[in-house]
């Protein structure tokens, strides 16, 4: 299988930088696996796991949010927060889910009658239990 360029980058560093085969990205309108040759796409990211395949290995990451840049020669995750999935514990579950709780409750007391930013709020709060869940660790349930 052909190569493309992954880069993983994140506010506070690198993440990654190599030749991988394929990735899977949580993309915020559903997942996407991109491979060399893709078409040009641009896609918001959701709380999620990202994969990357690359020599017969893989490797996955967390990430809350950003955005990825799709071309033929590969593809440029820039997320809002990102760390490798061996290195999230439950404490930093708990921060992510704290700060995407804050919001909800942000959202509900300053938009009581638009349901658009509340509706984005508890999506952004049940994608951090579900992605809690994919990695093996527990959130507190929402209670919308």
């Amino acid at each position: 299988m052909a190569d493309m360029q992954f880069d993983l980058v994140s506010p506070a560093r690198s993440l990654a930088s190599h030749a991988a085969t394929s990735v899977s990205i949580p993309g915020a309108d559903g997942d996407l696996t991109v491979m060399a040759g893709h078409a040009p796409t641009i896609t918001t990211l959701r709380p999620g796991l990202l994969r990357v395949d690359a020599d017969g290995k893989t490797a996955e990451y967390v990430v809350t949010g950003g955005f990825a840049e799709i071309n033929a020669d590969g593809v440029t995750v820039l997320a809002e927060r990102a760390m490798a999935r061996g290195d999230m514990t439950q404490e930093h579950l708990d921060e992510m889910y704290e700060e995407a709780e804050n919001m909800y409750k942000t959202a509900k007391e300053n938009f009581q009658n638009e349901p658009g930013p509340v509706d984005d709020a508890a999506k952004l709060l049940g994608d951090m239990v579900a992605m809690g869940s994919e990695i093996g660790l527990s959130t507190k349930q929402p209670s919308l």
